[in-house]
């Protein structure tokens, strides 16, 4: 088995200063999140998964309001951000399981498009870890196989700079770019400089991702969001996700497309704080 070198941020927000770095494998290069959430009277971890060609940097404008609740910890693809670039192919399964490899103890998560396809994986194969999971601007089948096969053809002989107009129309909503130039430009800059095998394999990883006769084994609370703007994955996409799991339910957030972190920060940590915590407090009944 394939586990992938991820690397993780180091962990902010109540009472990081204890926390101790996870063992697995899939640590990579960054430094490890802390022991299970809410040990020893800490605040619960909350583990936030990329899009494909973004970093943590997709989430540098919804950190704060979380870490003001949870121990927030963000990682990155192979290849992407921090990570070492990848050497060999890998599975989004995969993924999930170097994910949870470098995490001590159960965390809650939140993952963007193939962020949020690992998050379904670690449902599927690591379910007892994760109390509540929010998979946002994803679906249980992302694209097609053709397509994903062709968009790693494409980087493979041209790079990742060849994807940058279509990468900005995707991934931000009208009046995006201009209300936030710095983020959106810095995001689009992260996937400039992406190792061009690495997104490949992520795209080969995606052609094989297809959980949707599985949703129905899930039976963590679920929150799939959607921008209203996404075309990549749209409402559609998460209602199927949403209906098919035993406990799921479902938002969209106005003013988002695909990246709904960078183009509504605050809508999405809303929808964030307010899902999480209501799954504690049904678990505390």
């Amino acid at each position: 088995m394939t586990v992938p070198a991820i690397s993780l941020t180091t962990p902010v927000g109540p009472s990081t200063s204890s926390g101790t770095a996870g063992s697995g494998a899939g640590a990579g290069s960054g430094a490890g999140a802390g022991s299970g959430a809410g040990a020893g009277g800490e605040a619960p971890l909350l583990v936030l998964g990329p899009s494909l060609g973004t970093s943590t940097l997709l989430w540098d404008r919804v950190v704060p309001a979380l870490a003001e609740r949870y121990r927030v910890v963000a990682w990155d693809l192979p290849g992407h951000g921090a990570a070492p670039a990848a050497i060999e192919s890998f599975t989004i399964a995969e993924l999930a399981d170097a994910v949870a490899d470098a995490i001590d103890g159960p965390f809650h998560y939140a993952g963007v498009s193939l962020g949020g396809a690992v998050g379904l994986e670690l449902l599927l194969r690591h379910g007892d870890r994760v109390p509540a999971a929010a998979i946002i601007c994803s679906g249980a089948a992302i694209g097609t196989p053709d397509g994903w096969h062709e968009r790693a053809a494409q980087v493979r002989a041209q790079s990742t700079s060849s994807l940058i107009i279509g990468s900005a129309q995707r991934w931000f909503a009208p009046g995006s770019i201009e209300r936030d130039p710095d983020l959106t430009g810095r995001l689009l800059h992260v996937l400039q400089d992406t190792d061009d095998e690495s997104y490949a394999r992520c795209c080969e990883a995606l052609a094989g991702f297809d959980v949707r006769d599985r949703l129905g084994e899930i039976d963590t609370p679920v929150l799939a969001v959607w921008g209203d703007h996404d075309g990549v994955t749209p409402e559609a996409s998460a209602r199927e996700i949403a209906d098919g799991v035993q406990r799921g339910q479902s938002i969209g957030i106005p003013d988002a497309s695909h990246l709904a972190p960078a183009d509504a920060p605050a809508a999405t940590a809303t929808a964030l704080l307010e899902f999480f915590a209501t799954v504690s407090a049904e678990r505390a009944a």
